[in-house]
């Protein structure tokens, strides 16, 4: 199998090249990636606003939105096979800290984002990623709808901390041009 990546080479700049087939090590699966989402934090790097905080980050993959079809499981992998759909919740966090361990593992400082630099996205066709972080797709739920699983988390979440429910009124604002 060939691995082909649509990688950032520079400042609005993307390259199609082939990349490393990622080793699916003890705890992880293999994922065909066949539908991921563009979000506004890759959207902020593709312009160059992300070079501030991560200067050495090119060439990069980007996307974290992402659904596909698991190709191999890794050792010690049971809940999930080849052939399943599969949605990523992109963020893997160290477990271990005061956060972690309360539940609120989505403020981990140790977290390893997938897009954000050092860690490739999934704008390839094959990815490795930890099983745990890895949901089976019900039958009637397709890869592109698992991709927009993620953002849609956040939405819901955000709606929750606002305390935003059906009939509410509420406003934008855009803080950054």
């Amino acid at each position: 199998m060939n691995n082909v990546a649509a990688v950032m080479t520079d400042i609005r700049k993307f390259e199609f090249k082939e990349v490393p087939m990622p080793v699916v090590n003890e705890g992880e699966v293999g994922i065909a990636v066949r539908d991921v989402g563009i979000c506004g934090s890759d959207l902020h790097f593709f312009n160059g606003d992300a070079q501030k905080i991560f200067p050495n980050a090119l060439p990069f993959i980007l996307g974290h939105e992402c659904g596909g079809v698991i190709y191999e499981v890794g050792m010690g992998v049971e809940n999930l096979k080849p052939g399943d759909k599969v949605a990523i919740e992109p963020g893997v966090p160290c477990g271990r800290c005061e956060l972690c361990q309360s539940g609120r593992y989505n403020l981990c400082e140790k977290v390893r984002f997938m897009a954000v630099p050092p860690y490739h996205g999934g704008l390839q066709k094959y990815i490795a990623f930890p099983a745990h972080k890895v949901y089976k797709l019900p039958e009637n739920v397709s890869t592109m709808e698992g991709a927009l699983l993620e953002p849609l988390s956040v939405g819901l979440h955000a709606a929750s901390r606002g305390e935003v429910t059906l009939g509410s009124s509420v406003a934008c604002a855009r803080f950054w041009p």
